[in-house]
């Protein structure tokens, strides 16, 4: 079984995390699977950046993103080479370490 390595967050897990998970799983459900609570505004239909990760190690592991997660990449804080949609990241038979954002951008909740 594949290793999600969850690097620590201020708020969502600050001694980090190590878990196995099944491949073919989403590094959202994942996580939530695990109670850590990466917002997902938009109930993982590729709709908002709320659920955006940076792949640390692993990331050519992943299947590639589809059109319609790179333009919502386009509206992320923070986006970088590594970025991707936690909803849309699906885990393969490889490690992968991840860090979750400080901030999102959350249009939903901030009125917009």
């Amino acid at each position: 079984m594949p290793k999600l390595i969850i690097l620590p967050h201020e708020t969502l897990c600050p001694a980090g995390e190590v878990l196995e998970i099944r491949a073919g799983t989403t590094v959202l459900d994942a996580a939530l699977e695990h109670g850590i609570d990466i917002e997902h505004a938009c109930e993982k239909s590729c709709a908002c950046t709320t659920c955006h990760v940076w792949v640390r190690e692993g990331r050519n592991s992943l299947p590639q993103a589809s059109d319609a997660e790179e333009d919502m990449l386009d509206k992320a804080w923070g986006v970088d080479p590594d970025s991707r949609l936690a909803c849309q990241a699906v885990v393969q038979d490889r490690d992968l370490v991840v860090e979750i954002p400080r901030y999102t951008i959350n249009q939903v909740s901030e009125g917009k």
